[in-house]
C-alpha cells in the first residue's frame, strides 16, 4: 500500500484523538477519582455576598445568554454553562468539537478557580474571584 493512501486515515485519527482528548483540562483539580473509582467533581462556589446571590440565573435553554459559554466539568460530564457556578438549569450538554462558540474553560488549580481561554492551563487564565476588571476573561471561538 502506498504511504500516500494511508495519509487521510492518519490525519482523521489525529483529528479524532485531538477532539476527544480536549474534552477536559489536564491538571483541573476540580475533577478527581475516589479510592473506590468514583468520579468526584467540584464546581465553583457562589460568592458569599454580592448581587449574584439574589440574581435569577440565566437558564441555558432560555436564550438570555449573550456572553461566552463557560465550559465546566460537572457530575454529568463537560457542560456549557451561562456562568462559572453551574447552578441548576444554567448548563447544557457540551457541543465542543461539533459547534464553534465563544468559550471559556473553568478550572481549579492550586486551590484557586480560574477562567482559561482554552482547555489548556498554559493559555491565558485569570482568577474567577479577582476584583473587576482583573477578572475579565479572554474568550475564544472554538
Amino acid at each position: 500500500m502506498n504511504r500516500f493512501h494511508t495519509l487521510p486515515i492518519v490525519l482523521a485519527l489525529a483529528a479524532f484523538s485531538t477532539n476527544a482528548s480536549a474534552q477536559f483540562v489536564k491538571g483541573n483539580e476540580a475533577v478527581s477519582t475516589s479510592a473506590t473509582g468514583e468520579r468526584l467533581v467540584e464546581v465553583a462556589p457562589l460568592p458569599s455576598t454580592g448581587p449574584i446571590r439574589k440574581s435569577k440565573p440565566c437558564l441555558a435553554q432560555a436564550g438570555c445568554h449573550a456572553g461566552p459559554w463557560h465550559m465546566v466539568e460537572t457530575r454529568d460530564g463537560l457542560q456549557e454553562c451561562t456562568e462559572v457556578y453551574a447552578r441548576e438549569g444554567t448548563c447544557r450538554k457540551s457541543s465542543y468539537g461539533t459547534t464553534k462558540l465563544s468559550r471559556i474553560w473553568v478550572v481549579k488549580v492550586g486551590g484557586q478557580w480560574l477562567q482559561c481561554q482554552y482547555p489548556d492551563l498554559g493559555s491565558k487564565c485569570l482568577k474567577v474571584f479577582a476584583p473587576p476588571p482583573t477578572n475579565l476573561p479572554y474568550p475564544a471561538a472554538q
